[in-house]
């Protein structure tokens, strides 16, 4: 699709996202309550002591509505209804049709733009929390639980969410599984944290209906500490029919993993994000092909600085260069604009960036907290966080 103009859709997006602020919340219809649920599992971070406070860069300008250009493309927030639960889980269909997932068990589903959402959660899981989802259409998805042992879940719905099968649930108490990913409809991934001093991937090729174990023996050795943040379903990347990346922290070094035969052989990178802690490394990987891919990060927890926390490449992943002007705090999602080569959007709890020389340069355009962010190619882009939030790319 093209403007006026001729420009496509995603250059006038990136220009005008320059003045990107988030508008007012229009109401939707409530989703219905469900039953209480138990206390979701804790998230995959080592407990850390508290540090010391750090100085904080001088507060963002964010052009308010009134002051917004005609027609700029904005976050408009979505009534979801669920206040109390936090969506990490987002997979974006179309500008109409979304699925977000977080905690309590909870999966919602939009089929009119954030309108109205349909509570479409697997029934007995409001035990486990659900950290990524992966949607082929508005009937057919696949979602992701995290956690030690049999938390770690795998469901598949065919209807919407009306039924839900379970077809994967770990029974390996040294696994921990964080992201997944499909490279199409049918051949998918699904990584865990080092087992044995190996990551562990779980594979697919009949859509997420049943999973096997991959060897190990093509997984380069784990750091020390090394494991992968289930922080907004994307550790765990595919770009075209065959290659994957995978992105670590919690050791001297955060690296990107790049597999080019769907998970059964790697190669590893470092990257000059922030390391050396269990809180900091790369946290979520983007690539709009086989070459070209960003890598956003830093330290997450809310009290210590992310200098640093971005890097790009354009040779697969075997090499990262830092970003000349990063984002200015942790960021846990990052996203190309449709059918752009240049332009990108990068999310975390204290705002989002706007690259638009292909992750070299960030400025913040929005101060709203988003833990995960999602763009289809139908010109479509979602993002989702904390206490229910979830917006839409709007004009």
């Amino acid at each position: 699709m093209r403007t006026r103009s001729g420009a496509t859709l995603a250059a006038a997006c990136a220009a005008a996202l320059t003045t990107l602020t988030a508008a007012p919340v229009h109401a939707a219809a409530p989703v219905p309550a469900a039953a209480p649920l138990q206390a979701a599992a804790s998230a995959h971070v080592a407990p850390v002591a508290a540090a010391a406070p750090v100085q904080t860069a001088a507060p963002v300008q964010v052009a308010p509505p009134h002051e917004r250009p005609h027609g700029t493309p904005h976050w408009r927030l979505k009534d979801t209804g669920t206040a109390d639960v936090r969506f990490r889980g987002l997979a974006a269909v179309s500008p109409s049709t979304a699925w977000v997932a977080g905690t309590k068990g909870t999966v919602l589903r939009t089929t009119d733009g954030g309108a109205t959402w349909r509570n479409v959660s697997p029934p007995g899981a409001g035990d486990v929390q659900f950290r990524d989802v992966e949607a082929f259409d508005a009937r057919r998805a696949v979602v992701l639980a995290i956690g030690e042992g049999e938390a770690s879940r795998v469901y598949r719905t065919d209807d919407g969410g009306a039924t839900w099968s379970e077809t994967f649930r770990n029974t390996d108490p040294r696994a921990f599984y964080d992201c997944l990913t499909f490279f199409d409809h049918r051949h998918g991934l699904a990584m865990s944290d080092p087992v044995d001093g190996r990551f562990r991937i779980l594979s697919t090729g009949d859509g997420g209906r049943t999973w096997t174990v991959l060897p190990s023996t093509g997984m380069p050795a784990a750091l020390e500490g090394e494991a992968g943040f289930a922080a907004g379903g994307q550790c765990l990347v595919a770009s075209g029919p065959k290659d994957v990346w995978l992105a670590t922290g919690g050791a001297a070094r955060a690296r990107v993993l790049h597999s080019a035969d769907r998970g059964r052989t790697w190669t590893a990178a470092d990257t000059p994000l922030p390391a050396g802690d269990p809180a900091r490394g790369v946290f979520a990987l983007a690539f709009r092909d086989r070459s070209h891919g960003l890598a956003v990060g830093g330290d997450h927890r809310p009290d210590q600085s992310s200098p640093a926390a971005a890097a790009h490449t354009a040779d697969g992943g075997r090499t990262w260069r830092p970003a000349a002007a990063p984002p200015p705090a942790y960021r846990s999602g990052v996203a190309w604009l449709p059918h752009s080569r240049t332009a990108a959007l990068a999310v975390g709890p204290t705002g989002t960036d706007l690259t638009m020389d292909a992750g070299r340069t960030w400025r913040t355009v929005d101060t709203g907290s988003y833990d995960t962010v999602d763009c289809t190619r139908q010109q479509g882009c979602w993002a989702a966080g904390e206490k229910g939030r979830v917006a839409r790319l709007e004009h």
